[in-house]
């Protein structure tokens, strides 16, 4: 049996910019252990990637429920300071995941995403290294550290799209517990 069966995993976008990879490399590893994966944006209509994916959501995140879903997972890409850093329907879905139990996740900018939803606080975690990201993530409560995946508890995050696969694996870990 693979070790993620039964298990559902959430995937928050950016409408617009997100990073092809930080979707598709964890998506296929969490898919390849057995779970399944289920992707929102801000709406149900076409998202697309910086590099050229485009991705029907399955849902808008305000129509998605924390509880439902084993883990919930925030995609960066360039488009995240205008989407998920502004998205109230994913801080929501965040907070109520953390306080379900639940993995939470955030590759890139998105995690300044957890910072911004409160869900870092005291928290070990890495993000990409801009000064906004830095800046979100200290006003946010997390303990930054410099490396590529950290997984602190239930929480992990990634510094980018060269650890997209790394961050994936670590997500299977993580739910695998």
């Amino acid at each position: 049996m693979k070790p993620l069966a039964g298990k559902k995993i959430l995937f928050l976008i950016n409408q617009v910019d997100f990073r092809d990879e930080e979707l598709l490399e964890p998506k296929q590893e969490v898919v390849a252990a057995g779970a399944e994966a289920v992707v929102a944006a801000k709406e149900k209509s076409e998202a697309r990637g910086m590099l050229g994916a485009t991705v029907s959501p399955d849902l808008a995140i305000r129509d998605a429920k924390a509880t439902d879903y084993d883990g919930i997972v925030a995609v960066g890409g360039r488009g995240t300071p205008n989407w998920l850093w502004e998205d109230s329907d994913a801080h929501r879905l965040l907070r109520d995941a953390k306080g379900a139990g639940r993995i939470v996740a955030g590759i890139c900018l998105s995690g300044a995403t957890l910072a911004i939803a409160g869900v870092l606080k005291g928290v070990d975690a890495t993000c990409w290294p801009t000064g906004d990201s830095l800046k979100a993530m200290r006003e946010g409560g997390a303990n930054y550290l410099e490396r590529p995946v950290v997984t602190s508890g239930k929480i992990v995050t990634a510094n980018g799209p060269p650890a997209a696969r790394e961050f994936g694996k670590a997500l299977v870990e993580a739910l695998s517990r």
